[in-house]
Parts: C-alpha cells; sequence; structure tokens
C-alpha cells in the first residue's frame, strides 16, 4: 500500500474513534509538505473541523498524535494553522528502499493480454521534402510518447501516414522533368530525399518568375495566378496520375523511392521507428468509399457542382468539404480512409495524432466525422498538438528552401559535441571510434532533450549550442550524472565492497538522502502523470531535477569513502537506484547514456 493510501485509511480510522462518525478516506486531503516547513506530507485539516466541532489546532494535534500511536512510520508531528505536517521516519526511508531497489523497470506498469490497444501516429512527412527541425520535434514527441503510454500499462502501436501523393508532390515530380536532366540519387551524390526538395524550391522559383512575367504584362495577382502554365502542368499531372498515367506512375515510383530511402536514414539517426506505414496513396481512395457511404446514408450532401459535404452546423461548426467537384479527395477524405484501415488492422481503443497546434480545427471535424461513420474511438481520438519550432534566426519555409534539415541539423550537432568534449577533455584516453560513439550519444541526448523538456503545447526556440552545455538543464548534464553513478558503483567493486541484500534500517538518514529518497519513491507518479497528460516533458524535467540533486549530494557527502559501513551501504544503494531511474527516465524520452563519460 502506498504510504499515502495508508495515512488517509489512518485518518479516517482516527476521525472515527475520536469523534464517532464514519468517514470516506477518499476524502481526506493530503498534499507533498512545503518545502519551508519540516515535514513529509501534510493533512489538510480545515474540512475536518465541520466532525470534530473543535479548533484547527486541537483537531489536528488529536488526529496527529492518533497516527503516530497507530502508525510506525510516522516520527514526528506538528500542526501549522490547520495543516497537520507528518514526518516520517528514517526507518520507513529505508525499508521503502529495500521494497525497490531489486525491482526491475521500477516505476512501470506491465501490459496484459486486456490492456487497451493505443495508437499513436506521428511524422506524417510528404514525398516531396526531407525532413526538417519540425519534424524533428514531431517525430521525438510521437516516439517519446509511444514509450511514455506503454508504460503505464497501455498496448501501443506506432504509425506514420506519409503524405505520398497530391499537388505539392506534382510540383517536384514536374521540375525533374523540365529541369532535371536526369538526375539521381547516385549522379548527384545526394540523399533522395534533398534531391528531391531542391526540385520542389525549383518549381516555387520558376513559378515565381512566371507570376512576376504576367503581373508585368498587366494582370493582376489573381489573373496571373489562374493564367499559369506551370500550375496548369502540374494540376493535369495530378490528374494523370490519379487515371494511372504508366509514365506519370512510374516517375512518381522513382523519386518517392529516393525520399523513402532517405526517410529512412534519418529515422535510424533520430533513433525513431514505426510498427506501421501507411501511405496516402493508398487510403485516399478508401476515404473516398467513406465518404460516398456517408452520402448513400444521409450523413453528408451533394452540392450542385457534384461536390460532397458535411453539414457540422448542429455541432457548433460549418460546413467541410470531402470530395471536390471533379471527384478528388482532400486531407479529409484520405485521414478518413485510413482511420477505416487502421481499424481493420487493429482492435483500437484510442487513437493519438500528433499533429501541430495549426491542425486544431481540422482534427474536431476528423473527430465529429469518424464518429458519424462509425467508428467509436472517433469521439474520443487525441490531436496531441504541439507548438511551432524555430531556430534563433527566426522562422523557416520549405518551398524557399529557407529549412533547416533534420540531416544537416544532427551533422552540427555531432560536430559540436565533439568540439566541446574536446575543449573540456571529456572523452581523453578514449579510442577514436569510441570517441565517437559517445559524442553521437551525447549529440542526440541534447538534441532530444532540449526539444522534450519543453511543455509540448508550446512554440520553442532550439539553440543547438545551448543544448550541449554540459551543466544546466540539458540532456548531457543528465547524461553526464548518469555516468558519474556508473563511475562511483565501479570504484566500488574495485575496493571489493559489498553491499548487502537488504539494508539495515536501523541506518539514520541525512536530510539530502530523504530528499533523494522521496524523489524516488515519486518517479511512478511521474510516468503515471506524463501518461496521463501526453507530456514527455514531465519526465524530462524529473531527470533534470533528480540529477541535479544528486550532484548536490554527491559534491557535499562521501560515498565510497564514507567510513561508516551502514551510511556507505545505503549511499551506494541510494545512488544505484538514482542511476536505474536516470536510465529508465532517459530511455522514456528515446536518449541513450553513456557508462562512461
Amino acid at each position: 500500500m502506498k504510504i499515502e493510501n495508508k495515512i488517509k485509511d489512518t485518518v479516517a480510522e482516527a476521525i472515527e474513534n475520536l469523534y464517532g462518525q464514519k468517514t470516506d478516506s477518499n476524502s481526506v486531503q493530503i498534499n507533498l509538505t512545503r518545502k519551508d516547513q519540516k515535514g513529509d506530507f501534510t493533512v489538510v485539516v480545515f474540512p475536518l473541523l465541520r466532525i470534530s466541532k473543535k479548533n484547527p489546532e486541537e483537531t489536528g494535534k488529536e488526529i496527529g498524535a492518533y497516527l503516530k500511536e497507530n502508525m510506525t512510520e510516522i516520527a514526528e508531528f506538528e500542526v501549522i494553522k490547520g495543516f497537520l505536517n507528518l514526518l516520517l521516519s528514517h526507518s520507513y526511508w529505508i525499508n521503502s528502499l529495500n521494497e525497490i531497489k531489486d525491482v526491475e523497470e521500477y516505476g512501470f506498469t506491465k501490459t496484459t493480454e486486456d490492456s487497451p490497444l493505443t495508437m499513436i501516429e506521428y511524422s506524417s512527412p510528404n514525398t516531396n521534402k526531407p525532413l526538417h527541425l519540425g519534424h524533428i520535434r514531431n517525430n521525438l514527441l510521437g516516439y517519446s510518447l509511444s514509450r511514455i503510454v506503454g508504460s503505464t500499462g497501455e498496448k501501443v502501436v506506432k504509425t506514420n501516414i506519409v503524405n505520398d501523393r497530391g499537388i505539392h508532390i506534382c510540383k517536384s515530380m514536374l521540375a525533374w522533368q523540365k529541369w532535371g536532366n536526369g538526375a539521381t540519387p547516385e549522379s548527384t551524390g545526394k540523399k533522395g530525399d534533398h534531391l528531391v526538395g531542391d526540385f520542389y524550391v525549383k518549381f516555387d522559383q520558376e513559378y515565381k518568375k512566371e507570376i512576376a512575367g504576367l503581373v508585368a504584362s498587366g494582370l493582376s495577382g489573381d489573373e496571373a495566378e489562374k493564367q499559369s502554365k506551370l500550375m496548369a502542368e502540374a494540376r493535369e499531372m495530378l490528374l494523370k496520375w490519379e487515371a494511372k498515367d504508366p509514365e506519370v506512375y512510374e516517375l512518381w515510383k522513382m523519386m518517392n523511392d529516393w525520399v523513402y530511402k532517405g526517410f529512412n536514414e534519418t529515422y535510424k539517426a533520430l533513433g525513431v521507428d514505426f510498427d506501421k506505414i501507411y501511405y496516402e496513396s493508398e487510403t485516399y481512395s478508401i476515404g473516398k468509399e467513406e465518404v460516398l457511404r456517408g452520402l448513400e446514408e444521409g450523413l453528408f450532401y451533394r452540392k450542385e457542382d457534384n461536390s460532397v459535404w458535411a453539414d457540422l452546423s448542429a455541432e457548433g461548426l460549418d460546413e467541410k468539404l470531402l470530395l471536390r467537384s471533379d471527384g478528388t479527395s482532400v486531407y479529409m477524405t484520405q485521414d478518413i480512409g485510413t482511420a477505416k484501415m487502421r481499424f481493420n488492422d487493429y482492435p483500437i481503443d484510442k487513437m493519438v495524432y500528433v499533429v501541430g497546434n495549426e491542425q486544431i480545427y481540422h482534427f474536431k471535424v476528423l473527430s465529429l466525422l469518424l464518429d458519424k461513420l462509425g467508428y467509436k474511438w472517433g469521439k474520443d481520438l487525441v490531436h496531441f498538438s504541439y507548438g511551432m519550432v524555430e531556430l534563433p534566426e527566426g522562422k523557416m519555409k520549405s518551398r524557399e528552401g529557407t529549412v533547416v534539415d533534420a540531416d544537416d541539423l544532427i551533422a552540427e550537432m555531432v560536430n559540436t559535441a565533439r568540439e566541446m568534449s574536446k575543449e573540456l577533455g571529456k572523452l581523453d584516453g578514449y579510442t577514436e571510434e569510441e570517441a565517437e560513439k559517445v559524442y553521437y550519444t551525447i549529440a542526440m541526448g541534447a538534441l532530444k532533450y532540449f526539444i522534450l523538456k519543453v511543455d509540448p503545447r508550446k512554440n520553442m526556440t532550439f539553440n543547438p549550442k545551448e543544448s550541449i552545455d554540459f551543466n544546466g538543464n540539458t540532456g548531457p548534464f543528465i547524461q553526464y550524472s548518469y555516468a558519474r553513478i556508473q563511475s562511483v558503483l565501479r570504484k566500488a567493486k574495485d575496493k571489493n565492497i559489498t553491499v548487502p541484500d537488504v539494508l539495515n534500517d536501523s541506518s539514520e538518514l541525512t536530510e539530502k538522502e530523504i530528499q533523494l529518497l522521496k524523489m524516488v519513491m515519486n518517479f511512478p507518479n511521474i510516468v503515471a502523470e506524463a501518461g496521463k497528460v501526453y507530456s514527455p516533458a514531465v519526465i524530462a524535467n524529473y531527470a533534470y531535477d533528480l540529477a541535479k540533486e544528486f550532484n548536490q549530494f554527491y559534491h557535499e557527502m562521501p560515498i565510497v569513502f564514507e567510513e561508516d559501513a551502514k551510511k556507505r551501504e545505503v549511499r551506494l544503494v541510494l545512488s544505484e537506484k538514482i542511476g536505474e531511474i536516470i536510465r529508465q527516465s532517459m530511455w522514456l524520452l528515446g536518449i541513450n547514456v553513456p557508462e562512461r563519460m
């Protein structure tokens, strides 16, 4: 039983015995004691005064005395203005450490056959450009979320929907046809996704030139756009693709294959993966079928121009286009089709979409449409909405080629980690191969942690150099703290210091040790909270606080060189458990920790 529950039960028991009235223990209010007061847990006395018919001070003292007499875990109590502060005994903390010290994956809840299945969609790239900084935030959030949710006792399926069709894809294809001169990844030495992205930028450049020329000839901006031959060719190519024109289809397959190979390299570098990948080219036609089914069932309606719409005004929204007048689909159609495919593939209980906050309205509409079409999880789908990520220089635009590619950023991070590590002498004595592995681990830890420590809903600025600082709230600081703990444990082993299976519960603890134990005992609550609110930031900031607290402890007190054997044993076991929890916390964020740094 958790100590909080035991305190609540005993308070309820005290109320019955002292004041003759039964009370539901769940109604007892208990909090962590404020840091400026002495104690571990605080019982709020005010709601109990209507039962005791006494003042707060007297009620608190009577309940406190009862708790101390009936709970061996309570060493002292103090009443301050209607708040009963309880101080737990040192033996309680030692016994708590004994209970968890050998528990593997402490804080995680194992799945069972009956565990609900949550599907998490993230990444969702377009095959007309490489992954960029915005995609990095999406992938890291989605992957971390899958690990967190999976650690709270739910089954998880990680999925990706690749937007591999549409006008934006045709723009890259058309530009390659016109100006590519047969260029391939092999002939240019470029990753396929970068090469295709270059042609997307090229299309935009040529389109702007064409529009500027038409405007110079006397047309308005709107008229120029309507008369653009380049855009007309792109639209014609899209219609040919939908009609499975052999030449267009082969070009599409070839260029998409280049992009997929490039994406896979980037995913591998980021350390993310998927259980199932869906493609818009396969789901959009299923979405069209679902929309037509909805039309037959009277859920949707057709306008005079042959387009199909959903009227959501009764739900407080507006009308939503589902099929254009020429029968082509829109993003919403594709999402409906993807939902049907997923529903057929997996017994989904909850669906989580990791998509930027600019799509909030889209997912409100999708939720209603899926519910109307009979998908049981439609109404309760979760849009895990996150903010924009920028660099110190400002915003980025794909079509203008001002985006920071994920691959370039990863390479820059590794270079920065290498330079800073060499400057600080962190990896002296390592072989070049060993050092390179650690540079990569530090770089990816810095990148992932800096992005994941921020509340996902907020916009953020990513600063590469700031993220690799070995001091402060950074990934490398936490990684170094873990490596420091492993160094302590190796020293103990070298000195043949053995730790008993069970620690002696008569050991006296310092305030710092108790504070660390409180944080260790709170880890399961942290994991549960992160899963409940869908926030890797909860884990990230806990890991930093724990690492920071340990480092203060490390500098203030001897561990291996402590002469009192009982104190040394407690400190070694505590250090080892903290190391495990730091490793588990970082694992939840998709971050590796080096054994030496």
